[in-house]
């Protein structure tokens, strides 16, 4: 259970403090990657639904075994990023430095995975 918690705080943190900044660099990623953005509501929707997500992940550090299906869901939300990066950068659609940010969600959906288990009610 403690490695549950810790694994969703840290998760938690790590969102918030990626996240956030990108409501206030929406021009600066269109002038330093273009093409410009042009739908400014899908950006902006996505940095609400993937902050909602983190302060998820902070709920479920709180207590872990109650809310253990959640893990299932909070895999696929960082499989759901990881995996279309793989893919789009092995498509040569998206620059290398961005796997990075795909890496550490795919890493994440992976210890989510292991929480999971690890809070199974026979492991108790």
């Amino acid at each position: 259970m403690k490695f549950a918690k810790i694994v969703f705080l840290v998760a938690s943190i790590w969102g918030v403090l990626v996240l956030a900044p990108l409501y206030f660099m929406f021009d600066r990623i269109s002038a330093q990657d273009p093409p410009p953005i042009t739908h400014p509501a899908f950006y902006y929707g996505f940095v609400g639904v993937a902050l909602t997500w983190q302060i998820a992940f902070f709920v479920i550090s709180r207590d872990p075994v109650r809310l253990r299906p959640m893990m299932i869901l909070s895999a696929l939300e960082k499989f759901s990023f990881g995996i279309p990066v793989g893919v789009l950068y092995l498509q040569s659609r998206l620059h290398g430095a961005d796997l990075l940010f795909a890496g550490v969600d795919s890493v994440l959906a992976i210890l989510f995975l292991v929480s999971f288990f690890k809070t199974s009610p026979s492991r108790l």
